[in-house]
């Protein structure tokens, strides 16, 4: 064997002894973990153990500890049993704390994530309905409340979009409207009318809009039952969506005074708060008017620093709307090489899509590819400018990731 074969040999050999060194190390440091687990478990079913012995099953001093425990099952996947666990903790809670205690908070949220975790929505959602009735009793009085209302207009959209309630999906937006107004009224009267903590509950308050505004009401829910009678429920969603445009004016209206009253107002913010009523307008149909804000916005950039870099993150290309976290029309895009969709299409200065066409070959995405570019045409979008002006754009491309 020559020289150059037998130091080839060498390299492989300390390559292969290099990688069985670190499988040993990672497999040692699983190894740790998994005792590490067991100790604290063990830990925490010995504590358990002796208060009970000390205090009975319904010792008020378990809760803590079933809480703990719970959190290291649900570490460790193991859902079904962090479930009972937190809710023995609940229950136990419930009894020496009273049925609409604090302290029973942590351990229903933790339970809803563990549902969440099984996939189990139905019994999440459950278990977040009897969540809302603790927290608005037992926070009424602290500065905790209005984060808790808006965690819970984030859960009614959440179940909204996975369409929990059927042909009946159009309360959760009802629903998550009155959260955020709930919300927004606790911050005013412990915040007063400035206070910049409303931008987060308006905001979420507008996206509720444009879900109300653009909600098509499926044939199969009627406006009078079997027996005549009228459908509360859907005559009260038709006035809210009556009322959209005028809510969504107001929303925006309040935004744009809290960002003038900061102690030091920057023109991006304003121009933002423009662009959100430029976009809003255009939504509904208004193009003179959206053009009219967005030239407001264009002009409130002018003297600031950054003028080019803001203008070309707010116009440099179109923009699908509604622009609102958490409630865009389209799935969101992903790098080319990434996405299992990929489609080409133009935006008209109007801000409609035109010459839509699919570009990869990928055929498992048939169904999903349908569904979005069918989206894909009923969406406006915000068009691009040049110098003050929307102008088309021919060509942009899109990825998207099949879920």
């Amino acid at each position: 064997m020559n020289l150059v074969a037998i130091s080839a040999k060498f390299v492989a050999l300390l390559t292969l002894a290099a990688a069985l060194s670190a499988a040993r190390a990672d497999n040692l440091v699983d190894a740790a973990d998994h005792a590490q687990d067991a100790s604290q478990e063990k830990a925490w079913h010995r504590t358990i153990l002796q208060l009970e012995h000390r205090g009975g099953a319904y010792s008020s001093a378990l809760s803590e500890s079933l809480l703990g425990l719970a959190r290291l099952l649900q570490e460790q996947g193991r859902h079904a049993e962090a479930i009972r666990v937190f809710r023995r903790g609940t229950h136990l809670t419930r009894i020496n704390e009273g049925l609409y205690s604090a302290q029973q908070i942590p351990l229903v949220q933790g339970e809803i994530a563990s549902h969440l975790a099984q996939g189990n929505f139905p019994l999440a959602d459950e278990r977040q309905d009897y969540l809302y009735r603790v927290q608005l009793e037992s926070l009424q009085r602290t500065d905790q409340l209005a984060a808790a209302l808006m965690a819970q207009a984030q859960w009614q959209l959440e179940a909204f979009q996975r369409g929990l309630d059927g042909p009946d999906n159009y309360a959760r937006l009802m629903h998550m409207t009155e959260l955020y107004r709930m919300a927004i009224q606790n911050l005013i009267e412990r915040e007063g009318e400035s206070s910049p903590n409303l931008i987060t509950p308006l905001q979420g308050m507008l996206g509720a809009q444009y879900l109300i505004s653009g909600y098509e009401i499926s044939e199969s829910v009627q406006l009078f039952g079997e027996d005549g009678r009228p459908n509360e429920a859907l005559l009260r969603f038709k006035n809210y969506r009556a009322r959209s445009y005028k809510q969504g004016n107001a929303i925006i209206a309040a935004i744009q005074e809290i960002e003038q009253d900061r102690p030091n107002p920057d023109a991006g913010a304003k121009a933002r708060t423009l662009v959100m009523l430029g976009d809003w307008r255009l939504w509904n149909g208004k193009m003179d008017d959206a053009w009219e804000a967005y030239q407001a916005a264009q002009t409130e950039l002018a003297d600031a620093d950054d003028a080019e870099a803001q203008a070309q993150a707010l116009f440099g290309e179109p923009i699908a709307l509604p622009d609102v976290a958490g409630v865009n029309a389209l799935p969101r895009a992903v790098a080319l090489e990434q996405g299992d969709i990929l489609l080409a299409f133009g935006v008209s200065e109007r801000g409609r899509v035109y010459d839509l066409e699919r570009m990869d070959d990928r055929q498992l995405a048939g169904r999903q590819a349908y569904r979005l570019m069918r989206q894909l045409r009923k969406t406006p979008f915000r068009p691009r400018f040049e110098a003050g002006e929307p102008v088309g754009t021919e060509k942009v491309v899109r990825a998207f990731e099949v879920e």
